[in-house]
């Protein structure tokens, strides 16, 4: 079994970066089972090609605009997620569905795609996400680590130092 888990966006954009930081919260935070690998994937989009495929679940970590309050979660899966593709509503889903495109043409997509998205507030010139955004990263965190237990493949939360 293998699971990756994708961090995406630009973390120089405040809120543009939040996938991204979320999965290095993640990995500071568990120690996730050998199967999962967490890919901070920033904005290079075709470069993790070989990184996704085949795997058995990608979990995707994003900014998404969902016209809901900055900050609330979304999880997108299964035919939500054929939907997402049919309107923007993420920065990077271009992006994104060339390489799953590119993946399935290829006939080595990963066997189950979930996206966790986070409503922006802004894309403003900086490196820390605005505090509405900043504030739903734990749970954003928590979302992922639940994602991997329902998968079947708990990560455990290290003990604070």
């Amino acid at each position: 079994m293998r699971v990756v888990v994708l961090g995406v966006g630009n973390i120089l954009l405040s809120d543009e970066g939040i996938g991204v930081h979320a999965v290095t919260r993640l990995a500071e935070s568990y120690d996730l089972p050998p199967e999962v690998e967490v890919i901070d994937g920033g904005t290079s989009g075709m470069d993790c090609l070989d990184q996704l495929a085949e795997a058995d679940l990608l979990l995707i970590a994003d900014c998404m605009r969902s016209k809901k309050a900055p900050g609330t979660i979304t999880r997108l899966g299964g035919d939500q997620l054929q939907a997402f593709f049919k309107t923007k509503v993420s920065p990077h889903q271009v992006g994104l569905s060339d390489v799953l495109a590119t993946l399935n043409l290829h006939g080595i997509q990963p066997r189950q795609t979930v996206l966790l998205g986070v409503e922006p507030q802004s894309f403003a010139l900086g490196m820390e996400p605005t505090p509405a955004v900043a504030a739903s990263l734990p749970a954003m965190v928590e979302a992922l680590a639940a994602e991997l237990a329902a998968f079947g493949l708990a990560p455990q939360r290290r003990a604070a130092a």
